[in-house]
């Protein structure tokens, strides 16, 4: 392994003429992670989507996260004249996962990068996740508001039906079991239907704002099945999860014209694909999966991974953000493997490798995965999977010892304008 990988010293080194070569012309990227709170990890994805967009023409960024607040995020980069959204941009739990420093300097970079280019050509960016419900549906209702009262009316009526659950969405899941219960399935795929039987009529007047209207619509008959179905199973729950984010970047990448190209950020688990994992063997696939199936050699897809240090997480859903201490791989794992070459970082370009070097690497080897939970003290039951790394990945970033993300508090932005996605 060690004759394959490419080192560098830091993230700020990364070979990236190599890398980009290697991309060729691919029209999808897809970044992950091997957890939601390492700095490395948003640092050199953010070094690696810089260079796609300046030497490669890459068209947006879409990232594992909800809608309506990268919209918010997606209207300063742009610079959009329109009124943002009034809420501030991914404060709800884990507010860390995107509110933190390293995303910020990749934001207001985007920003700047935008400010010399026509509106037609600024780099959009985007969410894919689902859990937007409520926030979706005040973006609907805005939208309609100003561009079709009478329509708004009829889409506050079909919407109330979500209304009762707002404080706790997974509660619906119980409701709905309820064989009596009239589930809100039809009004919010009715509403769906008739914002695309008007599409000639709103696309017309502002494209991007009528892609943002169907988008949250979509979401919201998404997410009303997706809490519907949870108390059948996690596992159908993560195929619509996962279905809805991949539909979401079709509908970009046809948005944008033929020639587009996207960039992803998610977490290994989404972009890896999840026929080389343990996830195939429960009946679950991925974006990763669903991607290779849909472009074929116009995707490329890049796993990360790391040994030892500190992230940012929490011990339970809604519990606060920790600095923890990330225990060193375990024997058997890929990780281990990584660590063993006492290179600070490298990159492994999996299609180069061949003969014994393939072989040793194609084996199943544990495979580590930290989202936004971490429980080091049953790390091997909560954290490890099986994966056949050269069938997951094109490519793997190793980077040994990695540090927490800097989450920031809203005290400490005084003074940005209204426009500002992290603002107050």
């Amino acid at each position: 392994m060690a004759g394959l990988a490419e080192p560098f010293s830091s993230v700020n080194a990364l070979p990236l003429d190599n890398l980009l070569s290697r991309i060729g012309d691919a029209r999808v990227v897809l970044l992950g992670e091997a957890s939601h709170g390492t700095a490395e990890f948003y640092l050199a994805r953010q070094r690696i989507t810089r260079a796609l967009i300046e030497r490669k023409g890459f068209s947006f960024v879409a990232i594992e996260g909800d809608w309506p607040d990268a919209a918010r995020v997606d209207h300063y980069v742009r610079h959009a004249e329109y009124p943002p959204s009034e809420w501030a941009a991914f404060s709800r739990f884990p507010t860390w996962m995107w509110r933190n420093e390293e995303v910020r300097g990749f934001v207001d970079w985007l920003h700047g990068y935008n400010s010399a280019r026509p509106a037609h050509e600024r780099v959009a960016f985007h969410g894919l996740d689902l859990y937007s419900l409520y926030s979706s549906i005040r973006a609907v209702l805005e939208y309609l508001e100003e561009v079709d009262p009478d329509l708004a009316i009829d889409a506050r009526q079909r919407y109330e039906c979500l209304a009762p659950f707002e404080g706790e969405p997974a509660t619906y899941a119980k409701a709905a079991l309820n064989p009596d219960y009239q589930t809100c399935e039809k009004p919010v795929l009715d509403m769906l239907d008739e914002l695309l039987s008007r599409h000639r009529r709103y696309a017309e007047h502002d494209s991007d704002r009528f892609l943002d209207a169907i988008q949250n619509a979509r979401l919201v008959a998404d997410a009303e099945e997706y809490y519907r179905t949870m108390y059948y199973g996690s596992h159908s729950a993560w195929n619509l999860r996962d279905t809805h984010m991949f539909e979401t970047l079709e509908s970009l990448l046809k948005h944008y014209g033929d020639g587009s190209k996207a960039v992803v950020w998610a977490h290994n688990s989404h972009v890896g694909d999840s026929d080389a994992t343990d996830m195939s063997r429960r009946g679950e696939f991925n974006i990763g999966r669903l991607c290779r199936a849909r472009f074929g050699k116009e995707l490329y897809t890049i796993g990360f991974g790391t040994d030892h240090g500190t992230v940012a997480a929490a011990s339970n859903w809604d519990a606060p953000m920790e600095i923890k201490q990330v225990r060193p791989s375990l024997e058997g794992s890929f990780e281990r493997l990584c660590h063993q070459t006492e290179l600070p970082g490298f990159l492994l370009p999996f299609k180069k490798a061949q003969g014994r070097v393939l072989e040793a690497l194609s084996e199943r080897f544990l495979e580590r995965a930290i989202g936004v939970i971490y429980r080091p003290e049953t790390e091997r039951q909560s954290h490890y999977f099986r994966a056949c790394l050269p069938e997951q990945f094109d490519e793997y970033v190793w980077l040994d010892e990695t540090r927490a993300i800097t989450p920031f508090a809203t005290g400490v932005l005084p003074g940005v304008p209204d426009t500002y996605p992290f603002g107050l």
